[in-house]
């Protein structure tokens, strides 16, 4: 990224989910230096799996971490409403094609964003990372470039940081990658894969069919490195 070396030691939120991508997206950003501090969300979702991994990730980063407990409760997603069962990757494509699922949560992102906005300013950190992929993924629009374009309109017109023209940076080193490579950057990286957790069923073991669990399969086949959750081929 070229801000990186510009921006050097500066704080850095990061939201952390728990799972692959936002892993390897927190040790990208402590990697090149940021002083981070972990950001996740417990939003009503199924399981609270994902926040486990997340508050194990931060600490085996050496890195502060917050969770911050909001409530969405007209839902509007199979990850809120137990009522709405997560179809299985290949059965979604056969119905679907490539549309949005019902995995995706309306304004998710542009929610926690916000929030982290709001840290950051308050804390006069340098940036926003997040671990958004555009490659392979499900086809949520808040993973998309346009939006994160969008986005930093909003932080310099509408934020404090912003018009005095120090806007937060919102940082996306992950945007363009496949999951292959989020996988071999974060095995360069080191990151404790075997803490992260990618499935929306949670459990005690992934379901290795939702759409999460193809996508990170997907990746540890393609870059040949062994999943230590063991989550098989979909």
């Amino acid at each position: 990224m070229k801000n990186d070396k510009r921006l050097g030691r500066a704080k850095a939120i990061v939201l952390l989910s728990g799972g692959l991508d936002s892993a390897t997206t927190l040790y990208y950003a402590r990697d090149k230096g940021f002083l981070c501090e972990c950001l996740s969300f417990d939003y009503g979702q199924r399981h609270s799996r994902e926040l486990d991994s997340a508050k194990r990730i931060a600490k085996s980063a050496g890195c502060g971490h917050r969770v911050m407990k909001i409530s969405l409760p007209w839902k509007g997603s199979s990850l809120l409403d137990k009522n709405i069962k997560i179809r299985g990757a290949k059965g979604r494509r056969a119905l679907a094609g490539n549309s949005i699922p019902d995995t995706y949560v309306p304004g998710r992102n542009i929610i926690f964003l916000s929030f982290a906005l709001s840290f950051a300013e308050a804390i006069k950190a340098k940036a926003i990372f997040i671990g958004a992929n555009a490659v392979d993924y499900s086809g949520y629009p808040d993973c998309r470039p346009a939006f994160y374009t969008a986005f930093g309109s909003v932080i310099r017109t509408g934020t404090k940081c912003g018009v005095e023209k120090m806007p937060v940076k919102i940082m996306t080193p992950l945007i363009n990658k496949t999951k292959a490579g989020i996988v071999e950057l974060g095995s360069r990286l080191q990151v404790p894969f075997e803490l992260t957790w990618s499935c929306y069923a949670g459990g005690l073991n992934p379901c290795g069919r939702c759409d999460s669990c193809f996508y990170r399969s997907k990746g540890f086949i393609e870059a040949g490195i062994p999943d230590p959750l063991f989550i098989q081929e979909v």
